[in-house]
């Protein structure tokens, strides 16, 4: 690629070189390219912009001083869209629905609202029906029979469809507790809109060599019920899944992190984590052991069952959690674009590779 000549201010002649390693292309490629640059800026993004969709994208060489890339082109080159992420949270945390209360109208139009969209961007149903809405009859912690939604979706594989990536957060939030709107926009209406966001661009591309599948849980506040509802009532055979990614509380930069990293719940459990990282994925382990995060989410019901799955957050303790104030103001909008544009390659190599995790010794739940 080269900038016009008209517009050059300085023709320095730049050599790039990566690595791309791809299962389905065989061996590791490497790869030149002939820049003219305009300046450090418009450096980054023409590198990015080039190197977003190539899996396992590593800078070997990179010969020109003091070239350095913002938050915003990474997240420009990543494809991520900020005014969908902005939207959707601003809907799903927003006065109509009230706070997503697990088992209430609200979540169902959370659930609908998530469903739709998803459609929209070009997936399939993955819920057993044409609605892409599991529902869910339930018993609750207390023994009430409760109601929920789960949303289910996906990206068909190609050549290795029968094995799946299942990416989830869950929807619904604590709803209205004494005439108090619970909003939830960090937990987990943030998880909701980086899933929704990793399906849309992931729609964009050629279909994956596995499958993809999207699921946002319902009443997950409630004691996982979505989750647990549909490991009782799975929707395809369980043993086909890989890996699955919960995304939980991602709106906020974790301050024991730098700024645009991501933790993992579990980390030390399985070889997931630090293969993503070898990846380009910004994840590191769970700064919070204390807290057993990794029990504490949509996750643990399907390790549970013996599948790797683990969270994703960022969540750094902060006074909102569980309160009225978890409203979209306080989301950190350039962290939580960041945060989701730094996963979509990482996760784009697991969908394309043959990679399976594995439980370390005597740390299966």
């Amino acid at each position: 690629m080269r900038i016009p000549a008209e517009e050059r201010l300085a023709e320095q002649r730049v050599v790039y070189k990566w690595r791309r390693s791809r299962a389905a292309a065989g061996a590791a490629r490497t790869l030149q390219l002939d820049l003219f640059v305009l300046d450090s800026h418009n450096l980054c993004l023409v590198f990015l912009q080039q190197c977003k969709r190539v899996l396992s994208c590593t800078l070997l060489v990179l010969s020109i001083a003091g070239a350095t890339c913002s938050s915003a082109d990474r997240i420009a080159a990543a494809g991520v869209c900020t005014a969908c992420i902005r939207g959707n949270l601003d809907y799903l945390a927003g006065p109509e629905l009230r706070g997503r209360g697990s088992g209430t109208v609200d979540e169902h139009h959370a659930a609908q609202y998530v469903a739709r969209k998803l459609k929209e961007y070009g997936l399939a149903s993955a819920a057993g029906s044409a609605s892409y809405i599991q529902t869910a009859n339930t018993t609750s912690r207390g023994g009430r029979i409760h109601h929920t939604w789960n949303v289910l979706a996906k990206i068909e594989g190609a050549s290795q469809r029968d094995q799946i990536i299942l990416l989830s957060a869950h929807l619904d939030h604590l709803g209205t507790r004494n005439g108090k709107v619970y909003p939830g926009a960090d937990d987990d209406a943030s998880g909701t809109v980086a899933v929704m966001e990793l399906a849309r661009t992931l729609a964009k591309e050629p279909p994956p060599r596995r499958t993809v599948v999207f699921a946002l849980w319902g009443s997950e506040e409630a004691g996982l019920l979505g989750a647990r509802y549909f490991l009782k009532h799975p929707t395809f055979d369980l043993h086909r899944i890989v890996a699955n990614l919960e995304f939980e509380m991602i709106g906020r930069a974790d301050p024991m992190l730098k700024p645009e990293q991501l933790w993992l719940t579990g980390w030390e459990r399985t070889n997931l984590g630090p293969e993503l990282a070898r990846h380009g994925a910004q994840l590191v382990g769970d700064p919070h052991p204390q807290q057993n995060f990794f029990t504490r989410s949509d996750n643990y019901a399907l390790a549970r069952d013996g599948i790797i799955a683990q969270t994703v957050s960022s969540y750094g303790l902060h006074k909102d959690y569980h309160q009225p104030t978890d409203t979209p103001n306080r989301i950190n909008w350039q962290h939580l674009d960041s945060a989701i544009g730094s996963m979509i390659a990482p996760i784009d190599w697991l969908a394309n590779s043959s990679f399976a995790p594995q439980w370390n010794a005597g740390q299966r739940p």
